[in-house]
């Protein structure tokens, strides 16, 4: 049962244990006192009325009739509330009437409250001698007053005290019910956001540790929207990057590809005519011949370098560093004016094929633009661990680093589509790219997360 009450429930059903738990303490306090208080009212009531009995019955015997004298006393003290006096004789039976409180028990507490506070009654007996004839007043506690009054008090204490833990039981619900009245907006704020609608929110109210929930719920869809706006950018993103470079290798295939096979088909249809003629020029057929090697060899360039692009050849088979003196080789055959060193830190270690794929990626665009756009005729490349640098799931990081000595950016220029993608796979793997312009050239540095930690 306990389990399936609400938080509300669960701390309603507590206040109002708690209110009835000190109500019962308090009326089982003065339950606990009433048999005392009783018992020193009774021993008090007896001590009084024997000390007067004493008293009287001191000169009865210089009364003329000293008889009718103690019947009088006996008649006279019978009237007391909180005491009955009876006259007995030597045998101990009564001569004077016993004393009716019927009434009284009809308007008085329970018998069960009586035999709880005084279960029985205290009688003391004063011996009393007429001219040697012996007898005793016998005096009877009866502290009904008190024991009525102690129940008038505790039915006056029920009434009350329940009275005032119904009405705190009220107030409290009600602050309660107001203080926790964030948890539904909360419960139908998170619902939405796992739903997906991310702008949803809830109003921060309630105990100030319920707003800063609030608050921080907020903040927490915001993110999430974002990260989810950012997701689908970079979604969007990575299709435009995957068109535009298809349009590029389409674009370099028209444009180099293409004259390549219509020179080729121009050498070989010399042939042809030559192979036709009576008397073929050796000349002439070394010159076609050599024209279509020429055209054969760099097509073959061409063909590994878009070949590299779509996926480094021997990446995997023979390790980063051949799979980027591969790469630089190719470069330098296609322009033997430009420098290009390639350092690798030997303490760099394993680093994953994702990441050796990335630091690839990473040398093989920043390579492109250089030759495309710099003008440089020096280019250095330096690999090397990221020391004291950790992503936050505990990985290392590599730093790769490249740079040249060509004109740089213009001002306010973009970056464009090969670095911007290549930033956005690096930021998706947990890493950064950063391009920085000066006077003596441009510098990639990315840090790329490895696989070991």
């Amino acid at each position: 049962m306990w389990q399936n009450l609400s938080l509300r429930g669960r701390i309603n059903l507590l206040l109002a244990l708690l209110l009835a738990l000190g109500l019962a303490v308090n009326i089982g306090r003065q339950v606990a006192e009433a048999g005392p208080r009783v018992q020193a009212e009774d021993q008090s009531v007896i001590r009084l009325a024997r000390e007067f009995i004493e008293m009287i019955v001191a000169d009865l015997n210089e009364a003329p009739d000293p008889d009718a004298r103690l019947n009088q006393i006996a008649r006279d003290l019978s009237r007391l509330r909180h005491v009955s006096i009876a006259l007995r004789d030597e045998d101990g039976s009564p001569l004077t009437p016993p004393r009716l409180d019927a009434d009284d028990e009809a308007r008085g507490p329970p018998a069960w409250f009586v035999s709880l506070v005084h279960p029985e009654q205290t009688a003391v007996s004063v011996p009393v001698s007429i001219h040697g004839k012996p007898g005793s007043l016998v005096i009877t506690s009866h502290p009904d007053d008190e024991i009525a009054e102690i129940w008038d008090a505790i039915v006056t204490q029920l009434e009350v005290g329940s009275v005032i833990a119904l009405a705190l039981f009220l107030v409290m619900m009600n602050v309660v019910g107001r203080a926790l009245a964030p948890l539904q907006s909360l419960a139908q704020t998170m619902t939405e956001i796992e739903g997906g609608h991310y702008e949803a929110r809830v109003a921060p109210g309630g105990a100030p540790e319920l707003a800063a929930i609030c608050a921080k719920l907020n903040h927490l869809a915001a993110t999430l929207g974002e990260a989810v706006e950012e997701k689908r950018l970079l979604a969007e993103r990575a299709v435009s990057l995957q068109d535009v470079e298809r349009k590029e290798i389409a674009r370099e295939l028209h444009d180099e590809f293409g004259p390549y096979l219509f020179s080729l088909r121009a050498h070989a249809s010399a042939l042809a005519k030559q192979a036709d003629g009576r008397a073929p020029s050796a000349d002439s057929v070394r010159k076609h011949g050599a024209a279509l090697l020429e055209q054969i060899n760099a097509l073959q360039q061409f063909t590994r370098r878009v070949l590299e692009r779509l996926r480094p050849v021997g990446l995997a088979e023979l390790g980063l560093g051949q799979a980027l003196e591969s790469l630089s080789r190719l470069w330098r055959e296609s322009y033997p004016g430009v420098r290009i060193e390639t350092t690798i830190s030997p303490s760099l270690g394993a680093t994953g094929e994702t990441a050796d794929l990335t630091i690839y990626r990473v040398v093989q665009e920043a390579l492109t633009n250089v030759f495309r756009h710099a003008g440089a005729t020096a280019v250095n490349v330096v690999i090397e661990p990221a020391d004291q640098l950790l992503t936050r799931d505990g990985r290392g990081c590599a730093r790769v680093r490249v740079s040249d000595n060509g004109r740089g950016m213009e001002p306010g220029q973009k970056l464009g589509f090969g670095l911007v993608g290549m930033r956005e796979r690096i930021l998706a793997l947990g890493g950064t790219l950063n391009v920085v312009s000066g006077d003596g050239g441009l510098t990639v540095e990315a840090l790329v997360p490895t696989a070991a930690a």
